[in-house]
């Protein structure tokens, strides 16, 4: 097999790999995981052949005094070469057998936009419901796209301050989402919550708004049903052909009123039965969901919830999107119905979080460019000696189940980027392959699997977090303000003075107004510690 291109210091290593049928691609993996598992040592040597390319030198870099992050306990993988001395604090983690760490796609990003509500209303948020996988994933990446259907695959890194330590980047970019007449139709059911909970401010009435917005930007073949839920739930609109009915449709979201109790259940349940009667073949067929979460009435458990509705679900391919509102939400019960429930969710708080959740990101939010993608990467255990892991904690797929695709993976749509971050410590002297991510999805049409992979060599990696590119910046501040908000569980974060710090040159820099709330969600975070 060909190995790639290295690159030196100062750039990053990319890999646009060359596409391979299936059958071969297959063939040859199986036969590469067989021989190395025969020589002691458990590693993907990359799925397909492809060249680096440089990143955009135009990000540039300045110092940032970044501390790396040290071990835990909780999540890292280890292993030690015999004769090796490891970090003391290595000795308190149990050595794992393999080098491999697999997880489904996501792209919630409602933790947080929920943290950011939070922190303006001048509380902390609880450390429960922070996932910083999202904090990560709501910001812009410089990642090339494909294309067509399926993934980029983007890997790089930056070395710390402190020896031996480096935070890795895999990256992960869909097709652009810029037209929306290039996608299929959409029928999209939408699933009002109306209990008394959602009369305040910033509920029912930004739901409405954003509803109205959001009728007029879809296309005259796409297609509309209603359903509203308080103590019971009712099919308000049938799966409706918006071409000459926009108005219909405007006038039934001009008449929900707050009512009562919350059954959640109730208008899942309801919700998904309206959009199998009208559901329609080569379109998306997605249920959205609003609501506070605040579920206290009828099945108020997410997993029973989904059992309900498995079969639209299964027999269908009915995905959800969840869209969280109000000051007081139930973060855990709509994580897991959208982790679970074949979708994703996000969160919005004010009529410019709406316009961007139901206007700017429409087509990336109603279209599928991928199903079940799941994402595995292997460290070469002759030049990592421990690895971690920041988040995910929901997502992870046992590794054996990578290329099982009867196990649920993400449903990823055109305009997004996937990205994760890990804490690696190489060992000693180390040089040469560090590490490969291989990501895998099915067709969201045909459900035929699909890879790519990205490699990354040691000396491709950045000399500091300073001298990376500026998005790579981005997402190491966003990291550590998630680490620091759920109690610290990264040592090494540098503290929210000098985060704040980063992320104001940082939002300066960019000129970009979501790094500049970033800097903003830090300065509030630090006033209230």
């Amino acid at each position: 097999m060909k190995t790639h291109q290295t690159h030196q210091t100062h750039q990053t290593h990319r890999t646009r790999p060359r596409r391979e049928s299936g059958r071969h691609r297959t063939r040859r993996l199986r036969a590469t995981l067989l021989a190395l598992t025969a020589a002691g040592g458990l590693l993907l040597t990359g799925c397909s052949e492809g060249e680096g390319s440089h990143s955009n030198t135009a990000n540039g870099a300045d110092h940032t005094g970044f501390p790396a992050p040290a071990v835990t306990s909780g999540g890292e993988q280890t292993g030690q070469q015999d004769g090796e001395k490891t970090d003391s604090s290595a000795d308190e983690i149990a050595p794992s057998p393999d080098y491999l760490s697999t997880f489904a796609l996501d792209v919630d990003t409602a933790s947080y936009g929920y943290a950011r509500r939070v922190l303006a209303d001048g509380q902390l948020p609880d450390p429960s419901t922070i996932r910083p996988e999202e904090f990560v994933n709501s910001f812009q990446q410089d990642y090339d796209r494909p294309d067509g259907n399926g993934f980029t695959v983007t890997v790089d890194g930056a070395r710390t301050d402190k020896s031996n330590w480096s935070l890795v980047r895999v990256g992960l970019a869909t097709r652009t989402a810029d037209s929306t007449d290039e996608r299929p139709p959409a029928a999209l059911t939408f699933v009002i919550d109306v209990s008394g909970s959602m009369a305040e401010t910033g509920r029912l009435d930004l739901a409405k708004k954003s509803l109205d917005e959001m009728t007029d930007r879809l296309r005259d073949d796409d297609s509309v049903a209603l359903v509203t839920f308080s103590d019971e739930a009712e099919t308000v609109l049938p799966m409706t052909r918006l071409d000459g009915h926009r108005g219909q449709v405007h006038d039934a979201i001009d008449e929900l009123e707050t009512q009562s109790s919350t059954n959640l259940g109730a208008g899942v349940e309801t919700g998904y039965a309206t959009a199998a009667e009208g559901l329609r073949k080569s379109a998306t067929n997605r249920v959205v969901l609003i609501s506070d979460g605040l579920a206290n009435t009828g099945d108020t458990k997410a997993d029973s919830i989904l059992e309900r509705i498995a079969n639209e679900r299964r027999d269908h391919g009915i995905t959800l999107f969840g869209v969280g509102v109000g000051s007081d939400y139930g973060d855990a019960l709509m994580e897991k119905l959208a982790d679970k429930g074949d979708g994703h969710t996000a969160y919005v708080s004010n009529d410019a979080d709406a316009r961007k959740v139901f206007v700017d990101q429409l087509p990336q939010n109603i279209d599928l460019t991928a199903r079940d993608a799941k994402a595995q990467v292997a460290f070469d255990p002759q030049t990592v000696a421990q690895f971690r892991l920041i988040g995910y904690e929901d997502r992870k797929v046992a590794d054996d189940d990578f290329r099982n695709d009867n196990v649920d993976g993400g449903e990823i749509g055109p305009g997004h980027t996937v990205t994760a971050l890990y804490a690696v410590r190489t060992r000693p002297g180390a040089d040469g392959h560090l590490a490969t991510a291989s990501v895998r999805w099915l067709d969201p049409n045909t459900r035929a699997p699909h890879e790519e992979s990205g490699q990354l060599e040691t000396d491709a990696l950045h000399d500091s977090l300073g001298s990376a590119p500026t998005r790579f910046q981005v997402t190491a501040v966003a990291a550590y303000f998630a680490d620091t908000l759920r109690a610290g569980e990264l040592p090494g974060n540098p503290g929210l003075d000098e985060l704040g710090d980063r992320a104001h040159a940082l939002a300066k820099k960019t000129e970009d107004k979501d790094v500049r709330q970033l800097a903003e969600a830090i300065d509030e975070a630090n006033r209230l510690k």
